[in-house]
């Protein structure tokens, strides 16, 4: 294993899968990282190993920050990129995050510790997590959209094959090295506002930790994140209500997401869950050359 990646302890998983979110150019209005550190701290992960950034970051484009340490003595807090791991008894698998802050440098090498990594760990399924600004209204809730590289887990799951040209972030790299390792993944984007892109988008967040926790079938509270959303759609009303110009053009946005919605066709969280398990267990049969562990085969 690389110098870089340090290990404090090595976990014993079950089923595990990989959820990734970082800080930057994927996270707009930062729903992404925050539904990350929502999710850590609603399933009581633990930090088991981290990535020394040293190798990875341009330090002045992502500077360090100084802290004060129990109000004296000062600190360096530098960009993080760490792992964390959840047991899940009451879900079918447990949970690893990697939270962290896109690398500025030598991204190749950066996706190829963590899906070595990963492949060590035994994860079965890789997701990030991301958001996006988009023209969506702040009164609606935040759509998700998923896509994937594997065919067989886009048609299972009904999500869309990646059809994007130009510039990526590391998420696309990630995907593209999931790829090349054989490692199912699959990528989940909630859309934010642009016009209050600075703002930090619980609405988001929450959109993304349901769907997630749909998809992999773990118990999730997301009250508390509703109860933010609630406050920060109050907020930016307000705000946006003190500029006509500004609130014409987000009735006009209501009005096209109400037209456009149409609920029935949006594939439900049971019905991703188990598509999601069918693959997984046909995915091991393929692997083992026999029925997979734990289930007779489908």
């Amino acid at each position: 294993m690389s110098d870089e990646l340090r290990v404090d302890q090595r976990p014993s998983l079950r089923r595990p899968a990989l959820v990734c979110t970082f800080r930057g150019w994927n996270d707009g209005g930062q729903g992404a990282s925050l539904a990350g550190s929502y999710l850590a701290r609603a399933w009581g992960a633990e930090k088991f190993a981290e990535i020394d950034p040293e190798q990875f970051f341009d330090f002045q484009a992502v500077r360090p920050h100084i802290s004060f340490a129990e109000g004296t003595s000062r600190r360096i807090d530098w960009p993080e990129n760490g792992f964390f791991v959840a047991s899940m008894p009451s879900g079918p698998r447990d949970v690893t995050l990697l939270l962290g802050t896109e690398p500025n440098l030598r991204w190749r090498s950066f996706c190829g510790l963590v899906t070595g990594f990963a492949k060590e760990l035994g994860v079965e399924l890789l997701v990030t997590l991301g958001s996006l600004l988009a023209d969506v209204p702040h009164t609606r809730p935040s759509p998700v959209t998923g896509s994937a590289t594997d065919p067989d887990l886009i048609r299972r799951l009904g999500l869309q094959p990646s059809r994007y040209e130009g510039p990526t972030g590391i998420v696309g790299a990630l995907h593209d090295a999931c790829r090349a390792e054989s490692i199912p993944s699959l990528s989940l984007w909630a859309a934010v506002p642009h016009y209050v892109s600075m703002t930090p988008s619980p609405r988001a967040a929450k959109a993304l930790s349901d769907r997630l926790a749909a998809l992999l079938e773990i118990p999730l509270d997301t009250a508390e994140l509703g109860e933010a959303a609630d406050a920060y759609m109050q907020q930016v009303s307000e705000a946006v209500a003190a500029d006509a110009e500004t609130a014409a053009y987000v009735d006009e946005l209501e009005q096209r997401v109400d037209e456009l919605i149409d609920e029935t066709d949006l594939p439900t969280g049971d019905s991703l869950a188990a598509e999601l398990t069918r693959f997984l267990r046909e995915r091991e049969q393929d692997e083992d050359g026999g029925p997979a562990h734990g289930g007779p085969a489908s």
